[in-house]
């Protein structure tokens, strides 16, 4: 990893504020569309860039602000990646919002966010918090060739089982479906009920696919030679360059996604998810003016 002074931390994100205190991740994924040519990375995506004045940009940020919003972190580099346990920027950085009365929502596979439990409620008592866990492959075989290098589906509900105990409501990404590896039935089925059992409050599927993009392409088409032989000439048959890359089964699967989660009371599209995240309970602001 390197370390950088930033010049700016926060940026508009689905209606509330973004940000990444990482560049890069090192959990391994072999699909991540962060690996994409067009975000522009001068250094190995594995070579994590460190926003080392993270924290004070994000308090100059907070006192400046007149109203309270809800920071969202996740988007484009995992908060909670292996470095975070050294260097603790995210922490840093939850302990300001929680300070200014902000709400956070955070998005991760890691189970590291379970170190920052108690933080994670005391926003939401305060504020908000919700946290966002990817769930794609719930076969742990599967899984660990397709995200190696973080905790597998299997641990992931229970970090979802224990932020439900503490009442922090959760958003489930179910993205990306792989085409021929992870586009089953049994996998959706497994992975919905799960959800349902848990209490998630909603889902973000996008799509039955995956989306592949120069940079982003090429790693995940090393890893299907090196794991699934012969896989990547189907792809190219059936897909060609296409940025879109849909399962063949995709009407099947979503039509079963929609109906699953609207007989469970779960948010399915994601304009409604993306809503819940961003809202703020009336109680915020008058937390904010007693500050």
């Amino acid at each position: 990893m390197h370390f950088v002074e930033a010049k700016g931390l926060l940026h508009r994100s689905g209606g509330m504020l973004g940000m990444n205190v990482y560049r890069g991740c090192t959990h391994g994924c072999i699909y991540c569309d962060s690996r994409s040519r067009c975000y522009g990375f001068s250094h190995a995506f594995e070579d994590i860039e460190v926003k080392r004045n993270a924290p004070a940009l994000l308090e100059a940020a907070l006192r400046a602000r007149r109203r309270p919003c809800v920071i969202g972190t996740g988007s484009m580099s995992d908060p909670y990646m292996h470095c975070e346990t050294e260097l603790g920027l995210t922490r840093r950085c939850l302990e300001l919002i929680c300070q200014y009365g902000f709400g956070a929502a955070v998005q991760t596979k890691s189970d590291r966010i379970l170190r920052d439990l108690e933080l994670l409620e005391a926003i939401h008592r305060q504020a908000k918090c919700a946290v966002q866990m990817t769930l794609t492959t719930w076969d742990p075989a599967l899984c660990a060739i397709v995200e190696p290098r973080v905790c597998n589906t299997q641990r992931r509900l229970e970090v979802l089982a224990a932020l439900g105990d503490r009442g922090i409501p959760t958003v489930v990404w179910l993205t990306p479906i792989l085409p021929f590896l992870n586009d089953t039935e049994e996998n959706l089925e497994a992975i919905l009920r799960a959800c349902a059992e848990l209490g998630v409050k909603g889902i973000i599927c996008f799509d039955m696919g995956l989306t592949l993009r120069e940079g982003d392409r090429e790693y995940y088409y090393a890893a299907l030679d090196r794991h699934f032989p012969g896989l990547k000439e189907r792809y190219i048959r059936a897909y060609g360059t296409a940025y879109e890359v849909p399962s063949p089964r995709r009407a099947r699967l979503l039509t079963r996604f929609h109906e699953f989660c609207e007989a469970h009371g779960m948010l399915h599209s994601p304009e409604a998810c993306f809503r819940f995240l961003a809202e703020l309970p009336e109680r915020c602001e008058q937390t904010r003016m007693e500050l």
